[in-house]
């Protein structure tokens, strides 16, 4: 038996809800993840105390497992808390598939939230975040992280492949539009490639339309086996293959600031679930920056390394185009509370139950969910089925 296929199909996801999502209105990030934990078990018809697995990461406490779980009130008998950034909880697929498969659990929630808008979570960029997470071969320098490795990253390719600053823009252009189809975005209007271009400079090449919001928001899943994923009210969405992967963590470490290794997660994954990207009909990426799409499209392999920039120009990821990516608004116009992934796939959930009203992708029946943490620094790809084979 091959062993990367023996977790093919095993579970779905059979419960996912959103709360908070923009401005919280002072909640904090127990309370924001608690109701969207709440969300999650209705929409999979569970209790909490259905709950014997419980996962997530958080920006703010080094027990957060332990913190959330105490606060909601669920006594898991397996717990994982990997953290790899905004990654995390895409890669926490593949050890909630491996702990259901091992008998160790049977009802896992993954949950993540943070309210670093309008409450007092601890934000990605700030001070106190700085403080806990040292960068000692750059702090000496005085970056802007994670905005500055994000721009170095974008000027290299910009450098090297002749990537344009128009084409970076047109990756936020892509998400507004899908974020005006989305009642839940918290960014909406009209926005031009001209309008990316002149706003406020943040880090070269980046303007602040370049770069994720921060939002509040908290979201959460319900993962169980796929033989009782149909005992509940919603319809299952079957995890086929998930990778995770990290090859640094600061980004002068970086061996290529073009290449990432969703090169590695995407071919694994993809492997694991035995489809072709051809077969992808729609793509949630971690768009923390606009460099961050053109990357993942490339090194996934939806087009060849440099041609990124060509790729998402003339409204091809946005609706109407060829390749629906980040059909909610993405991090860009939708939500941002400090890491992201969770909310790729709760979008990817909702495109394959067809419950997307005016941003619905016509037919989805597989999608591809990247996530990304760090300064590119981990990388976990999932691909979800509507069907069970």
């Amino acid at each position: 038996m091959d062993w990367d296929n023996t977790l093919r199909g095993s579970i779905a996801i059979t419960g996912c809800a959103t709360y908070g999502i923009g401005n919280a209105g002072g909640q904090t990030d127990l309370e924001v993840c608690a109701r969207a934990i709440d969300g999650a078990l209705k929409d999979a018809g569970l209790r909490h105390e259905d709950i014997d697995g419980f996962m997530t990461a958080g920006l703010s406490s080094s027990m957060w497992v332990v913190k959330l779980a105490e606060y909601v009130g669920i006594r898991p008998r397996f717990s994982d808390s990997t953290q790899i950034g905004g990654a995390s909880f895409v890669g926490h697929l593949l050890v909630a598939a491996a702990a259901i498969r091992a008998g160790l659990c049977r009802n896992v929630v993954i949950a993540y939230g943070a309210t670093p808008r309008g409450g007092k979570s601890v934000s990605a960029t700030s001070p106190a975040r700085a403080a806990m997470d040292p960068y000692p071969f750059e702090d000496p320098f005085k970056p802007f992280n994670p905005p500055t490795s994000y721009a170095l990253a974008a000027t290299r390719h910009m450098y090297e492949f002749g990537t344009t600053r128009e084409q970076l823009a047109e990756v936020a252009v892509a998400a507004r539009k899908w974020a005006n189809l989305n009642p839940e975005a918290f960014r909406k209007g009209d926005l031009t490639v001209a309008d990316v271009l002149n706003a406020r400079q943040v880090s070269t090449p980046f303007t602040t339309l370049d770069c994720c919001l921060v939002t509040d928001g908290a979201g959460a899943i319900v993962v169980r086996a796929s033989e009782q994923s149909q005992d509940g009210p919603s319809q299952p969405i079957y995890v086929l293959g998930t990778a995770m992967a990290h090859h640094h963590r600061q980004i002068s470490c970086m061996e290529n600031l073009t290449v990432t290794t969703a090169q590695v997660t995407g071919k694994q994954a993809l492997a694991r679930a035995g489809v072709g990207l051809e077969e992808i009909d729609v793509v949630q990426l971690y768009d923390a920056f606009t460099i961050n799409p053109i990357l993942f499209l490339e090194d996934l392999g939806f087009c060849a390394k440099g041609e990124g920039g060509a790729f998402v120009s003339d409204g091809r990821i946005a609706p109407g185009g060829s390749l629906p990516v980040n059909t909610n608004g993405g991090g860009l116009s939708c939500v941002h509370p400090g890491m992201y992934s969770m909310f790729g796939l709760i979008e990817a959930v909702r495109q394959l139950r067809g419950g997307c009203g005016a941003r619905q992708v016509a037919g989805a029946e597989l999608a591809l969910v990247h996530g990304n943490g760090g300064v590119l620094s981990a990388q976990a790809t999932t691909i979800l089925s509507k069907a069970w084979n």
